[in-house]
C-alpha cells in the first residue's frame, strides 16, 4: 500500500504538472546507470571503446539507426518512462539539451561500461563511472537553479524521479576479472559490502542534492548472459557470477529499506527482476522466446563478439531471442523486465510478466532480397 500511494500521487502529478513560482514544470527522470541505460552519452566519448554507434543497433526504434542503446530497441528505463507518462529524458551529453529540455524531460547520465565503483570498466577507457554522474547531476541543478530560482528548483528535483541502475560492470568488467586490482583485494563477501558502502555514500550524496523519490534496480542473472556461457569450459551460466548478482540485490534491498526508513521525506525503493529474467532464460518457451543462451546478433561462429557490428549476422526473428548482444538483453526482453518492475515498484497496478511479449513492428529481420 506503500508504494502504491507513493506512485499514485507522482502519476497525478505527471498528469497536472506541479505550478513552480509561475512556472509550470513538469514531473521528470534523473536516470543514472549504464549500458543497460545508456541512451548516447557514450556516443560523444570519442575515446570510449563502449560503444552502440553502429548497425544493427536500434534497428528497432525509430527509424532503425544507431542512438546509443545497447539493444536493438527500447531500455528498461524507457519502457517504466512510457509506462507510467514520463517522458524519456535525453542524454547528458547530447549537444542539444538545454536548460528547457531539462525542465521538460530530464536527463539520462548513463553510460556504457560505468560502474558504482571509479575502477569499474578501466579497460573501456571512457565512461562515466556513477560518482562522474552524481558530478554532472550537480551541474545540472546549478543549471535549473539558475534559471527557475532555488525554490523552484528544490520543488522541480524533490518531484522528480531518480533511477539508479549500476552494478552489473562492478562484477562482469571488475571483481570478476583477475586484470583489476579488486579481484584479489577482495572476496566474494567483502566486495559486495564495499559496494554497498560506496552505494550508500552516493545515495546519501543525492538526497542531500534533493532526491526524494529513487529507486534502485537490482541485477539479474549475469552468470547467463552469452558472454559469461561461452567464456565457461561448459557453456552453462556461470553460477558464482549469479549467486553474487543475489547477494548484490540482497544487500542493495536492506540498504533501501534502511535509508528509506531514516532519510526525511524520502521514498528510497529496490526492485529487481531475478527471479523472472531466471526464469525466462531456463524456460524461454513459457515466455514467447525461442533462444536464451546465445545472442541476436553474432559475428557467425567467432564468439564472443564483443559487440554488434556491421558484419554481424542477425537471427531471423528478433523478438524470440532472450539475448540481443553478448551482454544486452533485447527489445522483447527488456519489455519483460520491466513489467516486473512496474508490479514491484506498484506503478499502474503492474503487468502480465508471464504473458509472451509481442515484437516491435520490424523485429522480424529482413531476408536478403529485401534488404
Amino acid at each position: 500500500m506503500k508504494l502504491n500511494v507513493r506512485w499514485s500521487c507522482l502519476l497525478c502529478l505527471v498528469l497536472i504538472g506541479i505550478a513552480i513560482e509561475g512556472v509550470q514544470c513538469k514531473v521528470v527522470q534523473f536516470i543514472f546507470g549504464d549500458s543497460l541505460s545508456d541512451v548516447g552519452n557514450n556516443m560523444y566519448l570519442s575515446k570510449s571503446l563502449a560503444q552502440a554507434n553502429l548497425p544493427f543497433y536500434g534497428i528497432d526504434f525509430g527509424n532503425g539507426l544507431p542512438n546509443g542503446r545497447f539493444t536493438n530497441g527500447r531500455t528498461v528505463a524507457d519502457i517504466i518512462g512510457d509506462s507510467t507518462g514520463l517522458p524519456r529524458p535525453p542524454a547528458f551529453l547530447d549537444p542539444s539539451l538545454t536548460e528547457d529540455v531539462i525542465v521538460e524531460s530530464g536527463v539520462n547520465y548513463a553510460s556504457g561500461g560505468g560502474g558504482i565503483l571509479n575502477e569499474t570498466g578501466g579497460y573501456f577507457v571512457q565512461r562515466l563511472s556513477l560518482w562522474k554522474q552524481i558530478e554532472l547531476f550537480r551541474g545540472t541543478k546549478e543549471l535549473i537553479t539558475n534559471k527557475l530560482g532555488k525554490q523552484a528548483t528544490d520543488k522541480f528535483i524533490g518531484e522528480a524521479n531518480f533511477v539508479v541502475a549500476l552494478g552489473s560492470n562492478d562484477f562482469i568488467n571488475n571483481y570478476l576479472m583477475p586484470v583489476y586490482g579488486d579481484s584479489w583485494k577482495y572476496n566474494d563477501q567483502t566486495f559486495v559490502q564495499y559496494l554497498m558502502e560506496t552505494l550508500q555514500n552516493q545515495l546519501l550524496v543525492l538526497h542531500n542534492l534533493g532526491a526524494r523519490k529513487l529507486m534502485v534496480f537490482g541485477l539479474g542473472p549475469m552468470g547467463c548472459i552469452p558472454l559469461q556461457r561461452v567464456l565457461s569450459t561448459t557453456g552453462q551460466c556461470q553460477e558464482r557470477a549469479n549467486k553474487l548478482a543475489i547477494s548484490f540485490n540482497k544487500a542493495a534491498s536492506q540498504l533501501l529499506a534502511g535509508l528509506d526508513s531514516r532519510l526525511p521525506n524520502a521514498s528510497f525503493m529496490f526492485g529487481d527482476a531475478y527471479d523472472v529474467v531466471d526464469n525466462v532464460i531456463r524456460n524461454p518457451k513459457n515466455y514467447g522466446f525461442d533462444n536464451a543462451d546465445s545472442p541476436c546478433c553474432s559475428f557467425g561462429r567467432i564468439r564472443p563478439a564483443l559487440t554488434c557490428l556491421p558484419a554481424s549476422t542477425l537471427c531471423s526473428d528478433r523478438s524470440k531471442y532472450v539475448f540481443w548482444d553478448e551482454y544486452h538483453p533485447s527489445d522483447g526482453a527488456n519489455q519483460l523486465i520491466a513489467n516486473e518492475l512496474i508490479k514491484k515498484f506498484g506503478f499502474l497496478g503492474g503487468g502480465n510478466s508471464s504473458a509472451p511479449v509481442p515484437a516491435p513492428e520490424s523485429a522480424i529481420a529482413p531476408s536478403p532480397d529485401e534488404e
